[in-house]
């Protein structure tokens, strides 16, 4: 007997297959998708939320002090002239940040393995590339989805049959975060 099924592809394509799946998951908390891969793309990204639930608080804050440019109304750098060349200003700024610690960067590192790179795009300004944003899938994981599991232990998806699919009568599924 299979530890997993081979969903009829090569291993590059189910490797892909089973990435790109997960990284929609975990983007919009649920995906319609046929039976066998719901069950492989389930074991994939409960490992994933089981490892952030398991390293959520490991960081610690850290103040540190950056140059940040110094910016007008307009949202643009403010420059002035120094020896005859435009300069940026810049300012000293106190930030605190979040400093991983090291198993928490093994797990931040073991999650982007997975990931694929998110880009979000509103509605409003489709099909302009300055309106798009890009979504940092493992910051969500470590800060939205794994507060929510930390008081259970495992099952964070559900797997909901819809019915057949028309064209091949493949049972389709919804698999969603709990």
């Amino acid at each position: 007997m299979a530890k997993y099924r081979k969903l009829g592809r090569t291993s590059s394509q189910r490797k892909a297959l089973i990435r790109n799946q997960v990284t929609a998951l975990l983007n919009n908390g649920k995906i319609v998708t046929t039976e066998a891969k719901a069950k492989e793309i389930r074991k994939v990204a409960e490992g994933l939320i089981a490892m952030a639930v398991r390293e959520k608080d490991n960081y610690e804050e850290v103040t540190v002090k950056a140059k940040v440019a110094r910016k007008d109304k307009d949202g643009k750098r403010v420059k002035e002239v120094v020896d005859g060349k435009k300069v940026t200003v810049y300012d000293e700024v106190e930030k605190t940040i979040k400093k991983d610690m090291p198993s928490r960067l093994h797990a931040r590192r073991e999650m982007l393995k997975v990931l694929y790179p998110v880009t979000e795009v509103p509605a409003q300004g489709a099909g302009r590339k300055k309106n798009t944003k890009e979504v940092d899938l493992v910051a969500k994981l470590f800060d939205e989805i794994a507060p929510k599991y930390e008081n259970r232990n495992g099952g964070y998806t559900r797997i909901v049959k819809i019915g057949l699919r028309k064209g091949d009568a493949a049972m389709e599924v919804l698999l969603e975060l709990v």
